[in-house]
């Protein structure tokens, strides 16, 4: 084991000789301590090593002690339900080691090795396998089937393959290779900065649906997509990832609170196991990764919590599930680039940030996508990631937005006017995008009926209208307009206010099924058809606007998703109130 000597300490960052024979990303145990540290720059002898503990009372001269092997994460049964540091130190069993505080120089493993589990194989003596090739399941809970694959660098046949219960450490299977023969546990590592292989990247086709109103009909996202959740303070950002977390119908969430607040990170500890699953009916930790690098742990490892976060979406999306990846907030992870880019005196780009900034961005989010996994024959796993930026001021001109932006494809722009106005989620439709909605067209009319993308296009135009319109109701007044255009602006307030304003903790409001989504936008434009109809017949404008089925309409969203036989009567009302004032106006 190579020895250095620490020659300068700089907060996380340290500089250590003697350590010509290292390379970068090498981890290395700083001190008697044994502080947990990682190479992220040589010159000559000298290695920078940035920590992922406190450094607090290091000094010249102690030694560090090189590990030669790059920062991985433990792949194996016992990951779901989990919470991780930015480092995949488990904190529950950290508690129990150091109390409260985490204690320096701790080493704790990431899953459980004396466990036991039950292994069923899914091939046979004599089968060929290759990298990927699932050769047997454990079923790690109830929602989660474990696939154990082969993995990368192993291929041949099987020699041996066993069945009941094992520790992870344990061979469950022998592959006879050209190389000999090897052993196969159920724990596999992998260094966190490097992908995970994949047989062929694919264009994403179906959408991650997420029950929320606002993401899924007008700005919606592709399983295997990418997307930023852009705002400035008290907009709502978290709040929107925990809905996304919550209920998006991916198999596996990961969660990266990096930088997080500490109370954050509590609060969605405490919800997941309460809430319930809308598709399996099972609390929703049960799928569920978290990896809390709150705000006062050290910045060092909020660089690695990323890597960590996006390393074990790929082995599940390796399996072949939909993985959904948050990183809330990927600001604060610059942020640390920028901490640790300043200690290393590098020359500074733009605001201070390092000139690598957009480069790493790029690495993270290109990880995310649909693809066919190795070995799968042609079977497809997927990695949505969607990040949170917090650019100081909502200022989207700053560095991580634009680079951020120049990477995603799908821009859900969190609007400060929108939050004081009390209207959540505040994505505001003026200037989000999404450059997934036509290449999903075709799913949504396959799967939701043909008249989705007209109804989409429809409630678009009749906010853009709002929006022209606005300008000259604030000179003149809403008695200026044409009643049409007073009509089209009464139907956008309801698109808002109705529609598109949900509430994340009412029980029926904070989830809303495509069909039920469909049907509540029905009913909207519907008013706006009909009420066309009826100022064509001389009706007066008033009379619709205070039409009593407009209550009926407003409080849809609050009708339970098994009672959608109700909307029939409000659209049976809505026609009946309408041919009444047509009939009236007629005479």
């Amino acid at each position: 084991m190579q020895v250095g000597k620490i020659v300068k300490v700089s907060g996380p960052l340290i500089i250590a000789e003697n350590m010509a024979d290292s390379k970068m990303y090498d981890v290395v145990r700083v001190s008697e301590k044994q502080l947990i540290g990682e190479i992220i720059e040589l010159r000559g002898d000298l290695a920078s090593i940035q920590v992922y503990e406190e450094t607090s009372g290091l000094g010249p001269g102690e030694n560090v002690y090189s590990t030669g092997s790059a920062l991985s994460v433990e792949l194996a049964p016992g990951l779901i339900e989990g919470i991780y540091d930015g480092i995949q130190r488990p904190l529950s069993k950290l508690r129990e080691v150091s109390g409260d505080r985490i204690a320096r120089g701790v080493t704790v493993s990431a899953v459980d090795h004396e466990k036991k589990w039950e292994f069923v194989p899914t091939v046979k003596k004599g089968d060929k396998v290759v990298p990927g090739n699932v050769i047997g399941t454990v079923q790690e809970n109830v929602l989660v089937e474990h696939r154990i694959m082969v993995p990368v660098g192993v291929e041949g046949t099987i020699k041996e393959i066993k069945k009941g219960k094992f520790t992870v450490d344990e061979t469950v299977a022998v592959v006879s290779s050209p190389d000999g023969d090897k052993n196969v546990c159920m724990l596999q590592k992998w260094p966190v900065r490097k992908g995970r292989p994949y047989a062929e990247k694919l264009a994403p086709v179906a959408p991650l649906v997420t029950g929320q109103r606002v993401i899924d009909t007008l700005f919606p996202i592709a399983k295997g997509g990418v997307a930023a959740v852009p705002g400035p303070f008290g907009s709502g950002k978290t709040v929107v990832q925990h809905q996304l977390a919550k209920w998006a119908d991916a198999d596996i969430i990961v969660y990266v609170g990096c930088g997080e607040r500490g109370n954050e990170m509590t609060d969605v500890l405490n919800e997941f196991p309460e809430l319930i699953d809308p598709h399996s009916g099972q609390p929703l930790m049960k799928r569920t990764v978290l990896i809390a690098n709150t705000s006062d742990m050290p910045v060092a490892a909020r660089e690695a919590s990323i890597y960590t976060g996006i390393t074990i979406a790929e082995y599940f999306r390796d399996m072949g599930y939909s993985v959904a990846i948050m990183a809330d907030s990927t600001s604060r992870w610059a942020e640390a680039l920028r901490e640790m880019s300043g200690r290393l005196e590098e020359m500074p780009g733009e605001e201070g940030y390092p000139a690598y900034l957009s480069s790493r961005l790029a690495e993270f989010y290109e990880r995310a996508g649909l693809v066919k996994v190795l070995g799968g024959n042609g079977k497809q796993g997927a990695i949505t990631a969607i990040g949170a930026v917090s650019p100081p001021g909502g200022d989207l001109s700053e560095p991580v937005a634009q680079s951020t932006l120049r990477i995603v494809k799908v821009f859900w722009g969190l609007s400060a006017s929108l939050a004081y106005k009390r209207h959540f989620p505040a994505v505001d439709w003026l200037t989000s995008y999404s450059l997934y909605a036509d290449r999903l067209g075709g799913w949504y009319s396959e799967n939701v009926g043909d008249e989705w993308v007209g109804l989409r296009s429809a409630a678009m135009r009749i906010l853009q209208e709002e929006a022209s319109l606005d300008e000259i109701v604030r000179l003149v007044g809403m008695d200026a307009l044409s009643p049409y255009d007073r009509l089209t602006m009464e139907t956008a307030k309801s698109i808002r206010e109705d529609y598109l304003h949900q509430n994340a903790f009412h029980e029926i409001d904070t989830y809303t099924s495509l069909e039920k989504q469909k049907l509540m936008l029905k009913l909207i434009l519907e008013y706006n058809r009909l009420g066309h109809e009826a100022l064509e017949k001389n009706v007066d404008i008033e009379d619709i606007l205070d039409l009593s089925v407009k209550e009926q309409i407003g409080r849809a969203k609050y009708i339970p998703e098994e009672e959608s036989a109700k909307f029939d009567d409000i659209f049976a009302t809505l026609k009946k109130e309408m041919l009444a004032l047509s009939d009236e106006g007629g005479m």
